[in-house]
């Protein structure tokens, strides 16, 4: 009924084929709604279409309406740069329907999965006995994880434990901290920051002044926030919390992946005192999307806050010292064995050229802000954490920067957006894309002359 020929096989193959050898990728940009619907009109019915002429649609019409994140010129939100390694391995995973859900069923790719977290373990620092899971996202991640530091709060008080428990969080915190304490239906307790960054002294200053400290369980810090790439104080603020016996939760979804660069690990600093960390090797680690890494100092505790029961599900579930179940450390159950292409990768090229391509981004972004400090009529807002760039343009209203934004991909120079920085518009730069070069730089910047 869905058998694929010969010819469909080697026309998505040469697709691919073609895509992997573009250098440098396209940026590409959007399209009007009117000419996409009229690309898409008739391309599902009820008996089917050539898959020639879908593919027509998809390559002439489809794909290049969406932004390139891999290209070295994409320098908005958080780029991508998946290897060449990873995207290919990740066509084996798609094509072999391998998921990763339980040991039973996925013995071979939860270990290779296991080892590729276990990478990350050590670069935070983290024991042994540490592990976790990959997830679709940081926001998947950062729910997983203070779903986990609720339940431990709330059996750590016991019958002390109030209806509603309170998280502590920095008032830059990732807007998807925000929704996870919605979601799960604890508070916040909002630490406002001194230069953006929550240090132990802010936390232990707004517990100090709280009524109620006692039923703020934990807390959250942030590894690279993504407007800036500011790291918070992250042993001051584990210090506290230990004190305290409060979860201490780091999202280091973009920036923590910088825990691979020697000339950014002492920033990080700390780290080895989470209770669980958020890393996206979809972001900085060079792995197709959706791949997040969730990490527990002691995986035990999720498992018992996120372990399904259910009759059918009795098999998977043994006392076997050795199996490890993804679906036991996050919310999710069925998934996909995301993790693989990471680990092929890291296989494949070894460690040192990660490291290698780390640096590349955080130099690039130091390179880049004395480029713009130099330049009249701009000036940077602050000097770059890891590799994200603030900088003004002087006499620039949001309008201007919208402007010069739309210019800049219209022209396919760059895709940069605008942020907001204390109220204010600024130009922002994320870099990430190890073949992002200064003479990309250079020729963005001579577009606000």
């Amino acid at each position: 009924m869905f058998l694929a020929d010969e010819r469909l096989i080697s026309l998505i193959f040469e697709y691919c084929r073609d895509r992997l050898v573009l250098d440098p990728v396209p940026l590409d940009y959007s399209r009007d709604k009117a000419t996409l619907d009229r690309a898409l009109d008739g391309a599902i019915t009820a008996a089917g279409n050539d898959p020639d002429q879908v593919m027509d649609v998809f390559s002439r019409v489809l794909a290049p309406a969406v932004v390139s994140c891999d290209s070295p010129r994409f320098l908005a939100f958080i780029p991508a740069a998946p290897t060449k390694a990873a995207l290919l391995f990740d066509m084996v995973v798609s094509c072999s329907s391998m998921q990763g859900t339980s040991w039973l069923e996925a013995a071979g790719a939860v270990a290779a999965e296991n080892q590729a977290l276990r990478v990350i373990a050590d670069a935070a620092g983290l024991p042994p006995e540490a592990g976790g899971c990959f997830v679709s996202g940081g926001s998947a991640g950062n729910l997983s994880a203070l779903m986990v530091a609720r339940e431990t709060g709330r059996h750590r008080l016991g019958d002390a434990a109030p209806g509603r428990l309170r998280i502590a969080v920095s008032d830059q915190a990732h807007s998807s901290i925000s929704k996870a304490l919605s979601v799960l239906g604890v508070d916040a307790l909002v630490v406002p920051t001194h230069e953006h960054r929550l240090t132990g002294p802010d936390l232990q200053a707004a517990l100090r002044a709280d009524p109620q400290p006692g039923n703020v369980v934990g807390v959250v810090a942030t590894a690279g926030t993504t407007n800036a790439g500011i790291v918070d104080d992250l042993d001051g603020v584990g210090q506290v919390a230990r004190e305290r016996g409060m979860w201490f939760h780091v999202d280091g979804a973009y920036g923590g992946a910088a825990l691979f660069a020697p000339s950014a690990r002492h920033r990080f600093a700390g780290i080895e005192r989470v209770d669980s960390l958020v890393v996206d090797p979809h972001k900085w680690l060079f792995a197709p999307f959706d791949c997040a890494s969730l990490l527990y100092r002691n995986p035990n505790l999720a498992r018992a806050v996120h372990t399904q029961e259910a009759s059918y599900l009795d098999v998977i579930h043994t006392d076997a010292p050795d199996e490890w179940n993804p679906s036991d450390y996050a919310y999710h159950l069925t998934r996909r064995a995301r993790g693989l292409p990471l680990w092929f990768s890291m296989a494949v090229h070894g460690l040192d050229a990660y490291r290698d391509a780390i640096e590349t981004g955080l130099s690039v972004a130091r390179e880049a802000a004395s480029l713009i400090a130099a330049r009249p009529g701009l000036s940077l807002v602050r000097p770059p954490d890891l590799s994200i760039v603030l900088f003004r343009r002087d006499g620039w209203t949001e309008a201007d920067y919208d402007g010069w934004s739309q210019r800049l991909l219209a022209d396919q120079i760059g895709f940069v957006t605008p942020t907001k920085w204390e109220g204010e518009t600024v130009a922002r730069l994320a870099f990430l894309h190890p073949e992002t070069s200064l003479e990309i730089v250079e020729e963005i910047l001579a577009t606000m002359a």
